[in-house]
C-alpha cells in the first residue's frame, strides 16, 4: 500500500514527541524574504551540489489550490534529482489535476497526490527510491510520502505545517513552499476531510502556464417546481383587470411669439 503506513508507524514520534523534540517545532525561524526562507541551510559545504537559483523556471513547481491562490514551490535537484524529476513528469503529464489532500492533520502536515483519494495509490511509473537528505522538515517543507519501504515514494507528497525533526532523514524533502503558503494553510482538515481540497491544476513554471483563475462558484442547487400538498386545493389565478385607457396626448408647448 502506498499510504502514508511509515508515519503511523511512527506516529508516537510526529504526534507526541518528546518534550525537548516538541520545544523545538515550537520555535518557527522567520525570514526576510522568500530567498532566505528557502535556503534553509548554508549551500557552501564541501562536496554539497549547489541549488538550483531560486528564480530558476525549471525548478519552480506551480499547485492551484481550490482554496484561492497559487503555491509555488522550489524544488531541489540537487539533494532529489529523481523525486524532483517524477513530480516535474506527473505534472507534465497533468495527473496532479483535479486530485485531492486526502490526509490533512492540523499542526501537522497536508498530503495528496493520490489518484484513489484513500492513500493507497500512485502512478504508473516505477517507485523512487529514497532519497534522504539534510533538508529538515521545516514549516513549508514538501516532502514524498512512502509506505514501510523506503524505496516505496511514487507520487504521493505531503507539505508540513508545522516543524517535525523526528522525520528527518526517514523521508525525502525535495523542495520548499516559497510564496503561497496561506493557501496550504487554508486546506480542509480531516483523515479524509469532509469536503476535501484540491489541486486544480499543477504546472512547472518554465512551460509558461496561465495565470490563476479562481473557481467559479458552484451554482445553487435547483428547488425544482412549486409542489401542491395532497388534499389542497389550487388557488384559481386571479383575473386580469382590463388595462386602463389612455388619456388623451397634451399639444406640445409652444414659445410665444
Amino acid at each position: 500500500m502506498r499510504v502514508f503506513a511509515a508515519l503511523a508507524v511512527l506516529m508516537a514520534s510526529p504526534i507526541a514527541v518528546p518534550a525537548q523534540a516538541q520545544k523545538q517545532a515550537e520555535v518557527q525561524p522567520k525570514f526576510s524574504t522568500p530567498a532566505k526562507a528557502a535556503q534553509v541551510l548554508e549551500a557552501n559545504v564541501a562536496d554539497r551540489a549547489p541549488p538550483p537559483p531560486i528564480t530558476d523556471k525549471e525548478n519552480l513547481w506551480l499547485l492551484d489550490l481550490s482554496t484561492g491562490g497559487r503555491v509555488t514551490i522550489w524544488l531541489r535537484p540537487d539533494v532529489a534529482p529523481k523525486m524532483v524529476e517524477r513530480i516535474k513528469t506527473l505534472t507534465r503529464r497533468h495527473f496532479y489535476d483535479g486530485l485531492t489532500f486526502h490526509r490533512v492533520i492540523d499542526g501537522f502536515m497536508a498530503q495528496g497526490g493520490d489518484p484513489k483519494g484513500d492513500g493507497t495509490g500512485g502512478s504508473d511509473l516505477p517507485n523512487v527510491p529514497a532519497e534522504f537528505n539534510y533538508l529538515p522538515h521545516v514549516r513549508g517543507s514538501v516532502a514524498a510520502a512512502r509506505a514501510d519501504d523506503p524505496n516505496s515514494a511514487n507520487s504521493q507528497f505531503y507539505i508540513v505545517f508545522q516543524p517535525r525533526f523526528a522525520l528527518d532523514k526517514k523521508y525525502t524533502v525535495f523542495g520548499r513552499v516559497i510564496d503561497g503558503m496561506q493557501y496550504v494553510d487554508a486546506i480542509e482538515r480531516g483523515e479524509p476531510p469532509a469536503n476535501p481540497s484540491k489541486i486544480v491544476h499543477a504546472y512547472v513554471a518554465a512551460d509558461n502556464p496561465p495565470a490563476y483563475v479562481p473557481l467559479a462558484p458552484a451554482p445553487a442547487p435547483s428547488l425544482g417546481a412549486p409542489v401542491t400538498l395532497p388534499g389542497a386545493a389550487a388557488k384559481p389565478a386571479p383575473a386580469r383587470r382590463p388595462a386602463p385607457k389612455a388619456a388623451p396626448a397634451k399639444k406640445a408647448a409652444t414659445a410665444t411669439k
